[in-house]
């Protein structure tokens, strides 16, 4: 039954994906492809001092970006600060500058890990003007900067790639915002909480006092998974009644978390002047995203135990309005993008289970992918696919034209190692410094083995994907794990863009080799097939040992 029920889900979704999936795409392209501003944008550039008209080189872009999210990060750090003296603080107090330091970073880089009680410990000014503006820049950002690249494949001879203050204006006012207030609408409808009545004391009918928050939730809930962001306005994240209250609004959610990242491949098909390329770039995202679902799925639904067999399935951790199928859905939704928001608790899965939201991050998140990284990321897994097939075949790769040469996949293989050196890197260096390994081990690993090695991991992989997830057992809020995870966040957003706007630069430059009949049709099902491996290989090669140790072994025991 439960098989049955993911299919009719997977399809449904796949339809409603499928009708978004033409005009949202052709919306985002023509919007940044347009030469008119809006009044308001007019009036934005002006504020900010940028003329619409100019263009910017890779490398003035990335500076734009990198000064973009400094500013972010001072401005959120200094909002929780001074909480205190806001208005709705709800007799908050200043968070503690470690926290705070962590919180800014995350959210500003689109990561949004939450290292503390969010209802506890934010007002509602922090939540709405700091929180979720960043939901809605770091996601434009991202998308920004995918559009950058789709413009270096798409141009000949040009020394730019676009208007980064131009691009961030655009996206999020054209599509961003009015897409949040569409779906904060609808969940509002579903039940979502949005009001800003702070606590109310209620006597339950057991004739227990019980305190019960409110707060601007659906609005922040819309965002938060349209940007795919994933911070939660309350603790449990989106297994909270008041951030996800039924099955067909946690259903909505992940419909909101999937749209961007699989219409952006028709931007770029639009963009590049070739939708076949987009489709073949989906076609990619589409079947890494169901060999996971459907992993995860055969793992969470045999069960593993003897509580999980007498009861029929794995249900710990999960939530009963949303079931198996809701819950595995929503996870795998969740960590094949950079959401990181759960409706149920990772580190309840069963071994293998747990596996695959940390395997689906170890791809790098590019099936589909966060609102513009994925699809960044899955192009330069493109690009190394190329490279590939040209070497066996013993001719010069070529990828929309553009030659892909020693500059070319030297920025590639740089991007592809980023995420795998800070993973590891951090592990190994959380276990052999002695003061960070007892920190560790003596406070924020709880279950010792090889579960205990899985939540670190998950933990690294989760910051350095930007994605936010973790395994509920794990303790983060420690100097050492606080301090090392927001490094780990910084370097894995800010690495990447540098080096994607750099290799979109080198593209840009490069004219148009005419195709013969000795090059590689990129839209083609075989190269379909070459970027699915591409991409698993990468994986497979880097991360079997330390998946060896955690899950692996935790499942074999």
């Amino acid at each position: 039954m439960n098989w049955i029920c993911l299919l009719m889900t997977t399809v449904v979704m796949a339809v409603m994906l499928g009708l978004a999936h033409k005009p949202l795409g052709d919306y985002i392209a023509t919007t940044l492809e347009s030469d008119r501003d809006t009044r308001v944008e007019s009036w934005m550039h002006r504020i900010i001092g940028v003329d619409s008209s100019k263009e910017q080189s890779w490398s003035a872009y990335a500076r734009s970006v990198l000064a973009f999210s400094l500013m972010g990060v001072l401005l959120l750090y200094l909002l929780q600060r001074i909480q205190q003296w806001l208005p709705f603080s709800l007799g908050n107090g200043p968070v503690a500058p470690q926290v705070a330091f962590t919180t800014a970073i995350s959210f500003v880089t689109n990561t949004n890990w939450q290292a503390y009680s969010p209802e506890t410990t934010l007002g509602y000014t922090v939540q709405f003007a700091g929180l979720v503006v960043q939901n809605f820049v770091s996601a434009a950002t991202g998308i920004a900067v995918a559009v950058a690249l789709v413009r270096g494949l798409a141009r000949r001879h040009c020394a730019t790639i676009g208007n980064f203050w131009v691009d961030l204006v655009r996206i999020t006012g054209r599509v961003l915002l009015p897409g949040a207030a569409i779906g904060a609408i609808v969940l509002m409808a579903g039940g979502v909480v949005q009001n800003l009545e702070g606590f109310r004391t209620v006597t339950t009918l057991a004739g227990h006092v019980q305190t019960i928050p409110g707060g601007p939730v659906a609005s922040q809930e819309a965002i938060k998974e349209l940007g795919t962001n994933g911070g939660g306005f309350y603790n449990a994240n989106s297994s909270h009644p008041f951030e996800n209250p039924q099955a067909w609004t946690s259903f909505f959610e992940t419909f909101l978390i999937l749209v961007i990242p699989f219409s952006l491949p028709r931007t770029f098909g639009t963009m590049v002047g070739d939708r076949r390329q987009g489709m073949a770039i989906l076609k990619a995202m589409a079947t890494l995203f169901l060999l996971t679902l459907a992993a995860t799925a055969a793992f969470e639904f045999t069960g593993s135990g003897t509580a999980s067999r007498l009861a029929g399935s794995a249900m710990e951790g999960k939530e009963q309005r949303f079931g198996l199928v809701q819950s595995v859905f929503f996870a795998n939704a969740t960590t094949s993008t950079s959401t990181g928001a759960v409706n149920s608790m990772h580190d309840s899965y069963t071994a293998l289970g747990g596996m695959m939201p940390l395997l689906t991050m170890m791809l790098g998140e590019v099936s589909p992918g966060g609102a513009g990284t994925g699809l960044y990321g899955m192009l330069v897994i493109a690009v190394i696919a190329v490279f590939i097939a040209g070497l066996l075949v013993g001719r010069t790769p070529e990828y929309l034209g553009k030659k892909i040469g020693p500059t070319q996949m030297k920025i590639a293989s740089l991007y592809i190692l980023v995420m795998p050196v800070l993973v590891i890197g951090g592990v190994a260096l959380s276990l052999t410094i002695p003061g960070a390994r007892n920190s560790v081990l003596g406070s924020s690993i709880s279950n010792p083995g090889p579960h205990g090695l899985t939540e670190l991991v998950y933990a690294f992989t989760s910051g350095a994907n930007n994605n936010g997830s973790a395994f509920a057992g794990l303790i983060a809020d420690t100097p050492w794990m606080a301090s090392a995870i927001g490094v780990v966040m910084a370097l894995g957003r800010f690495i990447p863009i540098i080096l994607v706007l750099a290799l979109a630069g080198s593209l840009a430059r490069q004219g148009r080799a005419p195709a013969t009949a000795g090059t590689l049709p990129t839209h083609s099902n075989l190269f379909v097939g070459l970027v699915v491996f591409t991409a698993v290989l990468v994986t497979a090669l880097v991360f079997f040992p330390v998946l060896s140790l955690g899950p692996l072994a935790e499942g074999l025991l």
